[in-house]
């Protein structure tokens, strides 16, 4: 569907548009709307495998793909969102609320599309940080290179064989190697 979006509107406006959750997601930042650009084959492959090794960890942290953030003025859709599994609201059936989150989630991981504005994607990283979020990763695929955000730190560019920061808690050791080692196809 072709949609012709208003230039300019409120938060709450938007969050009322039926068309937000389409894929792909619309995000909302400094009273405008956009549309994330379509990840392609490597972004979805990458996307699919941190989801996997995140949750195949024993930790108190859950990671979902495309979880709407709604918080601090904006609502984006990091392409994965790690968050306390006690945080996540569920309905009055116990089940996971729909309409995603209303708070900065502990981490959020980005993978840089093709065409994709990595000024954009490092704004929505950094408005999560300034919101209460511990760690950030932007993914850069066709560099193979990871940049790491932490609150009051600047960020920095890992690739090789360096180990990733994570959260304290969790014991996920990944190298920007090891991620894009995931890309080559087997057998």
């Amino acid at each position: 569907m072709t949609v012709a979006p208003p230039q300019s509107m409120t938060l709450q406006a938007f969050l009322q548009l039926p068309y937000i959750d389409e894929s792909p997601a619309w995000e909302y930042g400094n009273s405008k709307i956009s549309q994330k650009p379509m990840g392609g084959s490597k972004h979805s492959l990458l996307q699919k495998k941190l989801v996997a090794a995140i949750d195949a960890l024993e930790s108190a942290y859950e990671a979902f793909p495309e979880l709407r953030c709604t918080f601090g003025g904006r609502s984006i859709v990091p392409d994965i969102v790690v968050a306390a599994s006690d945080q996540i609201p569920v309905d009055e059936d116990g089940e996971i609320s729909s309409g995603g989150i209303k708070f900065a989630p502990d981490w959020v991981i980005e993978i840089l599309s093709p065409n994709q504005s990595q000024t954009r994607v490092t704004g929505n990283i950094l408005h999560c940080l300034e919101h209460g979020t511990r760690l950030g990763w932007l993914l850069d695929p066709q560099e193979k290179s990871v940049f790491c955000y932490q609150p009051n730190r600047l960020p920095t560019l890992l690739s090789g064989a360096s180990l990733l920061p994570c959260l304290p808690d969790v014991d996920l050791q990944l190298s920007a190697e090891m991620i894009f080692h995931w890309l080559k196809r087997r057998g």
